[in-house]
């Protein structure tokens, strides 16, 4: 099955409060290696940004106002995730407002899969901050574009993250020696939101294989 990395931004926090999406950024994964497959737009929201997501995003009202809205491209997006994983770090926070721009769309809820990478931090490091920033820093990801929520950016490190969780380590610049990828491959500890789906033994080949081959162009 192939996965969606997916984040959104919002006017808000609560669709209670009329709260919209403003931005909606996917990347696909592929045995876990991204493809050139990808869907991202910014939305009209048809209300004011609040000042508190004006300082995470800094999309102005000004900005969005020339966007396509929600009716425009809710079909489209339909068709990007129908029938895949969606791999998402929060996932009531984006659900809960893509849920409710479908709803104002007349369409029915999202039904796919969900991984929640925010579940798996939690689980697999208790007590430990596990906010996208966090695992980057964790996993020694570099987030330094993240000057701001966007959600391509977000969805970018969401991927190395995500990997990084399953334990199918995209290279870094701490490399590890090989007792410590023995160790780690030894105590492999997966464990999903809605389901538990382990990578096949083609899958991780593939991966490695893709690792090997681009080395250096994952450098960043």
């Amino acid at each position: 099955m192939k996965e969606i990395i997916l984040d959104t931004e919002t006017t808000g926090i609560s669709t209670k409060e009329g709260h919209r999406i403003v931005e909606i950024g996917c990347i696909e994964l592929e045995n876990l290696i991204p493809t050139k497959n990808r869907f991202h737009c910014y939305l009209n929201p048809e209300r004011k940004v609040s000042e508190k997501a004006l300082e995470v995003h800094g999309y102005t009202d000004e900005f969005l106002a020339k966007q396509k809205k929600f009716c425009d491209i809710g079909e489209h997006f339909l068709e990007f995730i129908k029938d895949k994983r969606l791999i998402i770090h929060n996932a009531d926070f984006d659900l809960g407002h893509l849920n409710n721009e479908l709803a104002i769309f007349g369409k029915k809820k999202i039904d796919n899969d969900i991984i929640d990478t925010l579940i798996l931090a939690r689980d697999k490091f208790p007590g430990s901050p596990v906010s996208l920033d966090a695992l980057c820093k964790r996993y020694r990801i570099d987030n330094s574009k993240r000057t701001q929520h966007t959600a391509l950016i977000d969805c970018d490190l969401l991927a190395k993250v995500y990997i990084n969780l399953i334990d199918q380590k995209e290279p870094t610049l701490n490399f590890q020696s090989e007792e410590e990828k023995i160790n780690q491959k030894n105590n492999v500890n997966i464990d999903y939101f809605k389901k538990v789906i382990q990578p096949t033994i083609e899958e991780l080949k593939k991966h490695k294989e893709y690792l090997k081959n681009n080395l250096k162009k994952n450098f960043f």
